[in-house]
């Protein structure tokens, strides 16, 4: 039987918030391409069969212009935008409020050109070829009836996954013996310590770990089924935000509100592969050397698209 090759939703409306302008679509590998380059690169090779951008409308030309016109080129690309006032009917932008709604937000706008299953990335990470082939093969597999809703969850080591140059945030998940998502809690100011222990902000209180707990770093596989339950998530998240100036509502909420529900079973697969990310501009040098390492390895050519 001949499978709907799955769709790569990028996540990319929050490019240059953090980093300063633009700045994440510089030239990381020895013939100019950018992370987003070997994302896409990994993502035609495992299987997927189109790309699909959510950015915001006043960095539309910039981007065009310094990726999609080169990606196009490779795979099928298309556009979604997300917008504020992009609300489910009946609520309104609160006055004041600038800041997006967050990644759950972000993927909702990718809803009327996705129909098939789905994997989910952030544009600024750089996640690796085995990443992509266990996220390809994971939605190309035919998956029991639903409910619940078959989700993954590619993780990563949390010592894997820091930066040199500044705190992070992250999704630490706790696994059954099944392999199963059972329980994802963001947390803040983490970095690695001298010894290397890891230390890390839980609701509030400073902890330590050893590092070997699996995060997510929002690679993400859904079935089309979950845009239409992200939204009433979010409906009702705009009911009462903590802080309708600021609040934002991320996908690991909405997992676990599908899992805690009943709704949804989230199958988390272990990456082996070393993360790469520029959170801070200093990480760059850090991301060159990687990509560097592993041309020298063969498994990618100094021209990537040559």
């Amino acid at each position: 039987m001949l499978m709907t090759r799955p769709t790569l939703v990028v996540l990319a409306a929050g490019m240059g918030s953090r980093y300063g302008g633009l700045k994440q679509i510089d030239p990381v590998g020895p013939s100019g391409e950018g992370i987003l380059d070997y994302s896409v690169h990994d993502a035609v090779r495992a299987g997927f069969g189109k790309v699909v951008f959510i950015i915001r409308r006043d960095i539309e030309e910039a981007f065009r212009e310094s990726i999609g016109q080169r990606l196009e080129k490779q795979i099928p690309v298309e556009y979604a935008f997300q917008a504020l006032d992009d609300l489910p009917g009946g609520h309104t932008v609160p006055e004041g409020r600038t800041k997006p709604w967050g990644t759950t937000h972000a993927i909702l706008a990718a809803r009327h050109l996705v129909r098939e299953p789905f994997g989910v990335i952030n544009a600024d990470d750089f996640y690796g070829p085995h990443s992509f082939k266990l996220l390809a093969d994971a939605l190309q597999t035919p998956a029991a009836s639903a409910p619940p809703e078959p989700y993954v969850l590619v993780g990563f080591p949390l010592r894997n996954t820091l930066s040199e140059h500044g705190t992070v945030s992250r999704g630490v998940c706790a696994v059954d013996a099944d392999g199963h998502l059972r329980h994802i809690e963001e947390c803040e100011k983490i970095r690695p310590l001298s010894d290397g222990a890891v230390e890390l902000l839980r609701n509030g209180t400073r902890e330590t770990a050893d590092g070997t707990q699996t995060v997510s770093m929002n690679m993400w596989g859904f079935t089309p089924a979950f845009f239409e339950k992200a939204m009433n998530g979010f409906e009702a998240f705009l009911a009462a935000p903590p802080n309708p100036l600021t609040a934002e509502y991320y996908i690991p909420t909405e997992v676990q509100t599908r899992i805690d529900r009943g709704e949804a079973v989230v199958r988390v697969l272990q990456s082996t592969e070393s993360w790469l990310g520029v959170t801070y501009p200093d990480d760059k040098p850090a991301v060159k050397a990687g990509l560097r390492a592993l041309i020298a390895r063969g498994i990618y050519a100094a021209d990537l698209w040559g």
